[in-house]
């Protein structure tokens, strides 16, 4: 890749932000879900499938070996600027990864282990994993670059009902998972400092509601205790609604009308995934029961933005590079007053989804 690959990487990771996004685990009764908002001043995006027995070489980035894998699971992704570099998904064995802004993110110093994109370890984890177990033990074998990076952390959750939160404070890998993660929420601050404050005024948890306080001025600290006061309502009371439908009143309570471009839901039970943006707010849906992952099947992909509902699984289309670009176009373009990507970044980008082949 041209060196003005990682220009563009580091433009928009210092880009100011005055967007933020929200992320949540809910099970009650053996159904697990997942919710996700990200926000953004962009809508566009891409669903992608990604096919299993793929051969894949990590982007280099500015400090740090590269790494080389065959994707061992196929998944379903939201992709933004680009397809192998998703903002999450979830992959067939249930497995779910997505991250939000953390400012204070550390990554850790440059050592012998391959050093990644923040985008591209979360396509890596989705190729290679199952459980939460297995991302966490990724940790010895890879790790994310100083250089050219977000300050990004995860939460993440496996179809054995666990979840767990990764985050990178000093330069070290900090993980909360079972009993260190009563409720399984992120936002955009460190797990364990919107925790303690949160927990501090825990009556709030006990009625829903979130008392007027100077420590929930911060507008993350908020949409983190607005979603673990529903989490926490669902999961111990009596409450019939539907676990997606659920699901979807957390999201819309800690929506931020301005800037929530997509809000997801992934139900783990049944492999959906089901999904709204901004500009088309009728609900789709799409089943990895509909979707071929083998190597030798053709990946297909999703314009987000359009006007249909209900399940749009066999509607999607084989991957071309044309949509990648255009998607691309339209997100660099939307965006364009806060990451001054250009054209040679959308191309090189293309080119590298591009050049990936099935390994048989």
């Amino acid at each position: 890749m041209k060196k003005i690959f990682f220009i563009a990487l580091i433009v928009f990771f210092s880009a100011e932000k005055p967007y933020a996004c929200t992320t949540f685990f809910i099970h009650k009764n053996g159904q697990f879900a997942f919710g996700r908002n990200y926000d953004w001043i962009t809508d566009a995006g891409m669903i992608c499938s990604n096919l299993r027995g793929l051969a894949k070489t990590s982007m280099k980035m500015p400090e740090g070996a590269t790494v080389k894998w065959i994707s061992k699971y196929g998944s379903i992704t939201f992709n933004q600027y680009g397809k192998e570099f998703p903002n999450g998904g979830m992959n067939e064995m249930g497995l779910i990864v997505e991250m939000m802004w953390l400012d204070g993110s550390q990554y850790p110093k440059p050592d012998k282990r391959p050093s990644m994109y923040v985008l591209q370890w979360i396509q890596y984890q989705l190729d290679n994993c199952s459980s939460i177990k297995e991302v966490l033990a990724t940790n010895k074998k890879i790790r994310i670059s100083q250089q050219g990076n977000a300050p990004v952390h995860y939460l993440i959750a496996d179809a054995s009902g666990e979840a767990a939160t990764v985050e990178f404070l000093e330069g070290k890998m900090v993980v909360h998972k079972g009993s260190d993660l009563p409720l399984a929420v992120l936002a955009n601050t460190a797990y364990a400092t919107s925790s303690k404050l949160v927990m501090d005024f825990e009556s709030g948890f006990d009625d829903g509601k979130i008392h007027e306080s100077h420590s929930y001025s911060d507008n993350s600290v908020r949409r983190f205790a607005n979603a673990c006061a529903m989490v926490k309502k669902y999961q111990q009371e009596d409450i019939s609604k539907p676990i997606v439908d659920y699901s979807f009143e957390i999201l819309e309570k800690v929506n931020q009308p301005e800037f929530t471009k997509w809000s997801i839901v992934y139900d783990i039970n049944n492999k959906t995934v089901y999904f709204k943006t901004a500009s088309f707010r009728d609900t789709k849906s799409i089943a990895f029961a509909d979707i071929e992952l083998s190597c030798n099947a053709k990946a297909v992909s999703y314009d987000m933005n359009q006007p249909t509902s209900g399940n749009i699984g066999k509607m999607m289309a084989p991957f071309t590079n044309e949509l990648n670009m255009g998607i691309m176009r339209k997100a660099v373009n939307e965006s364009k007053s806060q990451v001054p990507f250009n054209d040679e970044f959308i191309k090189n980008t293309v080119a590298y989804a591009a050049a990936i082949s099935c390994s048989m």
